[in-house]
């Protein structure tokens, strides 16, 4: 063997230091950071579908609070209570917690709910595919209408453009702006009530069923 090469074998098999695991969590920790996720899942599945919808979160997990909440035997939500909670473990759960906090707030609520709107209204007028996705969301729109309104609110905006005014800034606030706006808003909001009747249904069919 060449001298430059060398192997010392009993390093290899020598002691872990204390050091080597002072980066490692506890099981302490870890146990506590687990009950936390349970806990920040079950708020989760107690929110209306529109709103979980709106936090954001990857679709991954999204998809699978949505089948956890229409799971109804024991077994099943057991199983998918495990699924959800290996995949909480996959994001940041730091925003969600926010968001449900923010829920909470009868004026955090409502402002998240306009940002919502105020978003879609964006993606609305800037991508084509964004009218598609919308009406999978929610069925019950007059597609043609929101449509209508969509292109005359983009004809408003390239006409506030070609009237730029020297300073740069553009008015681009129109009826037609401001139309699109309430009528997402309308349409969330609609959506979030059925959702929290069709809530209020389930717990009463669960009560029912435990009286029995």
């Amino acid at each position: 063997m060449p001298a430059h090469e060398h192997f010392d074998h009993d390093d290899e098999f020598a002691p872990a230091r204390d050091d080597d695991f002072a980066d490692r969590p506890s099981k302490t920790r870890l146990k506590k950071e687990m009950h936390d996720l349970q806990a920040l899942g079950k708020e989760l599945i107690e929110m209306p579908d529109a709103r979980l919808t709106a936090l954001g979160m990857p679709e991954f997990l999204l998809d699978a609070l949505l089948q956890l909440k229409r799971t109804r035997s024991h077994e099943g939500r057991r199983r998918q209570w495990q699924y959800v909670g290996k995949l909480m473990r996959r994001v940041d759960a730091e925003p969600l917690r926010e968001a449900v906090a923010s829920f909470k707030v009868p004026g955090a609520r409502e402002t998240l709910a306009l940002h919502t709107a105020e978003r879609w209204r964006e993606r609305l007028l800037a991508e084509d595919d964004a009218l598609t996705q919308w009406m999978a969301e929610h069925p019950d729109t007059d597609a043609q209408s929101l449509r209508t309104l969509i292109r005359n609110t983009r004809k408003e905006q390239l006409a506030a453009a070609a009237a730029q005014p020297h300073d740069g800034v553009i008015e681009r606030k129109g009826r037609a702006y401001r139309d699109l706006f309430q009528r997402i808003k309308s349409a969330l909001e609609a959506a979030a009530k059925a959702d929290e009747q069709a809530a209020a249904l389930d717990d009463g069919d669960d009560e029912e069923d435990d009286d029995e």
